[in-house]
């Protein structure tokens, strides 16, 4: 199953190193306050004592990151690292990308000024920039880059390749799902000399180093590119592979559309040296076939659905990991009453939740390899309270019925279907192609929601395909969907009324009460008055409804018994990283 990621910049390779999986998961925020730069020094710390707040410096990190892992000495030179997924990335410009196998490649190609911390999915000088400090201002960012960091072409990143790219993520034409939370929280930024950089936010944001979606992108490569051209440049799309150049720690060898991605070591990578010599994503026609080149040892890395796990468990040279992450499973209303007004009564909305049995749905269907979501928080974030969501929907069928009557929807010709002013209550579902959890699932909806007279056609595409038909012209009905949380929780990226079409806002849903409360989670750094903040606005979103969310996901990865230092974990599938990935010959 694939998932869309919010505030992709820091956290983006993190979450998705597994192109098939949604994942992620949470250790909570730490307590703030200002405190001296040691290793153990909360990140996201509110510099409000009058004193610079440092990050630790990449060396400390690293070691930390390397104290947590237990991390073999390589045996073995080479090899490649063979990765699956059942459709294709959708962009090879980071600035695009909002889903995960994209950021599965491009996590290996590009870099972030800002990078990660694979324990806690937290800020980390893991990316281009070394460290950084907090001004006494709590809002001034200054930011060192690492001074042997190039391109892939040799020539030297600086702080103008930061700034173009941040000019680049600014603008709204350049169609960047990112732009709203980046202009929301970014006042100013400059370059102050060759290798650093300050930016200024706009107030004392907790989810500020989050919301700086800091991909960085070569100057000399884009510079005469206009951005509402980039989507449909060649380095976008492929067909000008020469001018995919990244600093990370692999280059772009081939992108086969339909079939395949192909990166090569990067040899003069600056920081920690790959033991691998390839990783290869490649598409699979459907979740069978992934499953099947894996127990034949075609690929090294696969996520499971469920019905896999029989499959594949006591395998020979195949491991299974199983753990609770920080994403959900959810279908989305169209609310935009120029493509239709079948939504816009949230009894409507309402009633179809309570057609379905979502408890069967997690027993029957996904084998217990989830929970039956109450709120939006998924079971593993800080703000997770379901004893405080007010609303539960249970399976109750009736009511779901009278809910429907109740907003005017009853069935007038006795064709079993109910409808309203001459308009019967028939939809079309989107959903991502080649998983039979998903199939299954979807049948499953249609057939509960015809038992209360409601007509639903199922329809599957290409992951590709589903973002364009909810995004560039979202004329869709309903529409399925897993999506990965940030490690603040807070959710204005899908539910904020400045979200639609330039955030993960697809439904044109707006509440302006919301959009305040989201704005107090952004300054609280205290945990648990962010989290009291938190669940106020689950209990919005869960009484509105612009959204269901089904189910709260777990992950489940397997992996050739071949890779060593591969450490399956909430923020990464990969522990550290690929570069501490070994192969057995």
């Amino acid at each position: 199953m694939r998932g869309r990621t919010p505030r992709a910049g820091y956290v983006g390779w993190l979450l998705v190193m597994v192109g098939a999986m949604v994942l992620g998961a949470l250790l909570p925020l730490a307590r703030v306050a200002a405190q001296d730069a040691t290793p153990d020094a909360s990140i996201a710390a509110s510099p409000t004592a009058g004193e610079v707040i440092k990050s630790p410096t990449r060396e400390e990190m690293r070691a930390e990151i390397e104290a947590a892992f237990p991390i073999e000495e390589a045996q073995n030179q080479g090899g490649t690292f063979i990765d699956s997924g059942t459709s294709d990335i959708q962009t090879l410009n980071p600035l695009l990308a909002e889903e995960s196998a994209t950021f599965a490649v491009l996590g290996q190609i590009y870099e972030q000024l800002v990078g990660g911390d694979p324990r806690t999915g937290q800020p980390a000088p893991t990316g281009l920039a070394d460290r950084w400090e907090i001004a006494p201002d709590g809002i001034t960012y200054t930011f060192y880059l690492n001074k042997e960091a190039k391109w892939h072409d040799g020539t030297d990143v600086t702080a103008d390749d930061v700034i173009f790219s941040f000019d680049a993520q600014a603008d709204e034409a350049t169609a960047s799902t990112y732009t709203t939370g980046f202009n929301n929280a970014v006042a100013s930024y400059r370059a102050i000399d060759e290798d650093t950089i300050e930016v200024v936010a706009k107030d004392r944001l907790v989810s500020f180093l989050y919301e700086l979606v800091s991909w960085v992108v070569p100057k000399h490569v884009w510079e005469n590119v206009p951005h509402e051209a980039w989507k449909e440049d060649p380095a976008s799309t492929g067909q000008d592979p020469a001018r995919v150049i990244g600093s990370g720690p692999f280059k772009l060898q081939e992108w086969k559309q339909g079939e395949s991605v192909t990166l090569v070591r990067n040899d003069d990578y600056y920081d920690v040296m790959p033991h691998i010599d390839s990783y290869v994503y490649r598409v699979w026609p459907n979740q069978e076939a992934i499953v099947n080149a894996l127990l034949n040892g075609e690929v090294d890395l696969a996520g499971l659905e469920p019905a896999d796990v029989a499959a594949v468990e006591g395998a020979e040279g195949v491991k299974i990991e199983t753990y609770s992450t920080q994403s959900f499973v959810y279908f989305e209303y169209n609310l935009n009453p120029e493509t239709t007004t079948k939504w816009q009564d949230a009894r409507v909305r309402q009633a179809l939740v309570y057609a379905l049995d979502r408890e069967a749905i997690v027993n029957d269907i996904l084998l217990g390899y989830a929970e039956v979501a109450r709120g939006t928080q998924p079971t593993i974030s800080y703000a997770y309270d379901p004893e405080s969501i007010e609303t539960e929907y249970t399976y109750d069928p009736e009511k779901a019925k009278q809910l429907l009557a109740d907003a005017g929807w009853t069935d007038t010709n006795g064709n079993g279907i109910v409808d309203k002013d001459g308009e019967e209550l028939e939809f079309e579902f989107l959903y991502p192609s080649g998983s039979p959890t998903y199939d299954q699932m979807v049948a499953y909806f249609q057939d509960a929601w015809r038992e209360i007279g409601v007509a639903m056609t199922p329809r599957s595409l290409e992951f590709t395909a589903l973002i364009e038909a909810t995004t560039t012209e979202p004329t869709f009905e309903v529409a399925l969907y897993g999506f990965n949380w940030d490690a603040t929780f807070i959710q204005d990226a899908m539910f904020g009324c400045d979200q639609y079409q330039t955030g993960f806002n697809d439904m044109k849903y707006c509440n302006l009460e919301l959009d305040e409360i989201h704005e107090q989670a952004r300054r609280e750094f205290d945990d648990e008055r962010r989290a009291e903040v938190l669940i106020q606005a689950s209990n919005i979103v869960n009484e509105e409804l612009p959204v269901v969310v089904i189910y709260f996901s777990q992950a489940i990865v397997a992996y050739s018994a071949r890779l060593h230092n591969v450490f399956p974990g909430p923020w990464s599938t990969l522990g550290p990283g690929l570069s501490y990935v070994w192969i057995e010959e």
